[in-house]
């Protein structure tokens, strides 16, 4: 059986992997035409989807980075490649992953830096790339909580002198490690970093709290509704219907949250 695949699709999958054919093809034929019309035709061109206001290199930011929370890696090193060739850098696709750490823990997110490594390795990139570190240990907390605030708002400002004693610990980690060590690196906005983080989240599923913070976050950084929306479109073929649903409910009450502060402040 040869799938259909429509006009479509069959051009976007050539643009991700110039005259290459799925090894599925041969074995799952129907599946390769479910999805590859879904995945590369529908979602792609919808514009409600994001299709009208995501690029290529914004739409693989976000599902690279949902695989890496739904720890889907074979998925991972098939479509890094794609996300390389039509415009995302190797800097970028390390430092997702990198950020990954503080969300997922080195754990899961080991498997995605040896697969990164090894799909730069294979375009003949020189390991490791250009540093990207901006803080010192001295530093670190103080610039992470500069980014906090920039993300969360001014009642962010010194948050690990807050709250109950016994876990203040865990409120500096935040600030000098979660935010100091990562989100003050090159490679990425911090617009762009609050995007990975969100679709980090989004692919775990059971993290609707700090979810709904972070698309705040998103939205204070200027990433606006049309964007979250798309990106969660985005990734729905790589990480299925019910946590992207849980993921716009969240984005919903983010949008009511900040219009709510805008009327109080008004």
């Amino acid at each position: 059986m040869t799938p259909r695949i429509t006009e479509a699709a069959r051009a976007y999958r050539e643009k991700l992997y110039p005259g290459s054919a799925a090894t599925l093809y041969e074995t799952d034929p129907e599946f390769v035409e479910l999805f590859a019309n879904f995945a590369f035709d529908e979602v792609v061109n919808a514009e409600g989807a994001g299709g009208g206001n995501l690029d290529d290199r914004t739409r693989f930011l976000a599902i690279l980075s949902a695989l890496v929370g739904s720890q889907g890696v074979e998925a991972f090193k098939a479509l890094a490649p794609a996300a390389l060739a039509v415009g995302l850098e190797p800097v970028a696709l390390k430092e997702l992953v990198y950020q990954s750490m503080a969300y997922v823990g080195f754990g899961r997110m080991l498997p995605f830096l040896l697969a990164a490594n090894e799909v730069l390795g294979e375009r003949g990139e020189c390991l490791p790339l250009e540093p990207q570190g901006t803080t010192t240990r001295e530093d670190r907390r103080e610039a992470g909580n500069r980014a906090q605030v920039e993300i969360f708002g001014e009642g962010m400002w010194e948050s690990w002198t807050r709250g109950p004693e016994d876990r203040r610990h865990v409120s500096e980690w935040l600030a000098a490690n979660c935010f100091g060590d990562w989100y003050t690196r090159g490679g990425l906005t911090l617009a762009e970093r609050e995007l990975v983080t969100l679709c980090l989240l989004v692919a775990q599923g059971g993290c609707e709290p700090q979810l709904t913070g972070h698309a705040l976050g998103n939205l204070r950084l200027g990433n606006d509704k049309e964007l979250l929306v798309g990106a969660v479109s985005q990734c729905i073929p790589y990480v299925g219907y019910p946590r992207a649903l849980n993921a716009l409910a969240c984005i919903d009450e983010a949008a009511e949250r900040l219009a709510a502060e805008g009327e109080a402040g008004a």
